[in-house]
C-alpha cells in the first residue's frame, strides 16, 4: 500500500508538472498571432479615422507584436557598446518611434491592403512567418522572424521584399555614427520622433 501511495504521488507530480509544460501549446501560433494582429490593422486602415489617428492605432495595436528593443540593439551593431546606458535607454525610446512610423507609414500607403498567409515554419526556440500583402495592383512579400514571449510572440526582424528594416535602418545609423557624435545623433532623432526629455512623443 505504502508503494503504491508513493507511486500515485509521483505521478501526480509528475502530471502537474507536463500540465505546467504543455500549457503554452494553448496559445495562438506564430502565424495565428501575426494574422490576427494585421487583421485588426487591416480594419484601422480600412476605416473612417484620419490619418494621424490611424497613425496612433496601429502604433499601440504593432506594440503588441514588434521587440523594436532587439531591432534596436541589432540596428545599432557595434555601436551598441559605445553608447552609455542612459543613452541606450534614450536611443530605444526613440528608435521604437522611428521603426513603428516607418512600418505603419507603409501600411498606410496602401488602399485597403489584403493579407494572404503562407506559412509559418520553426526556427530554433522561434518561427518564421510568411505573408504577402496584396493590393488590387500589386502584391509584397513581408516575413517576420518572431520569438516566444509568454503566452504571445514579438517580432524580431521584419523583411519587406528581401529588404530587412532594421538592417536598412541600421545602415542609415552606422552612416551617421560615422560622420556624428553619439550625443549629436540622439539631438537628431529627438528632434525628428521625440521631445527634448528623449521620450518618444505619442
Amino acid at each position: 500500500m505504502r508503494a503504491m501511495s508513493i507511486l500515485l504521488r509521483v505521478l501526480s507530480i509528475v502530471l502537474a508538472v507536463r500540465l505546467f509544460v504543455v500549457a503554452p501549446a494553448n496559445a495562438a501560433s506564430p502565424l495565428d498571432y501575426t494574422r490576427t494582429t494585421l487583421e485588426q490593422a487591416r480594419v484601422i486602415v480600412a476605416g473612417n479615422r484620419t490619418h494621424n489617428e490611424k497613425l496612433a492605432a496601429l502604433s499601440t495595436l504593432f506594440s503588441k507584436l514588434l521587440d523594436t528593443d532587439a531591432m534596436g540593439r541589432e540596428a545599432l551593431g557595434p555601436h551598441w557598446s559605445s553608447f552609455t546606458p542612459d543613452q541606450q535607454k534614450q536611443f530605444l525610446v526613440l528608435f521604437r518611434e522611428l521603426l513603428q512610423r516607418t512600418y505603419v507609414q507603409k501600411l498606410l500607403l496602401f488602399e485597403n491592403p489584403n493579407f494572404v498567409y503562407a506559412g509559418e515554419q520553426s526556427n530554433g526556440a522561434g518561427a518564421v512567418v510568411d505573408t504577402k500583402i496584396v493590393t488590387p495592383r500589386d502584391q509584397f512579400d513581408v516575413t517576420y522572424r518572431l520569438k516566444p514571449v509568454g503566452d504571445t510572440w514579438m517580432a524580431t526582424s521584419i523583411t519587406v521584399e528581401d529588404v530587412s528594416l532594421t538592417a536598412n535602418l541600421g545602415s542609415q545609423l552606422n552612416d551617421l555614427l560615422s560622420r556624428m557624435s553619439v550625443g549629436d545623433v540622439l539631438a537628431l532623432m529627438r528632434r525628428k520622433y521625440g521631445n527634448a526629455s528623449g521620450a518618444a512623443q505619442s
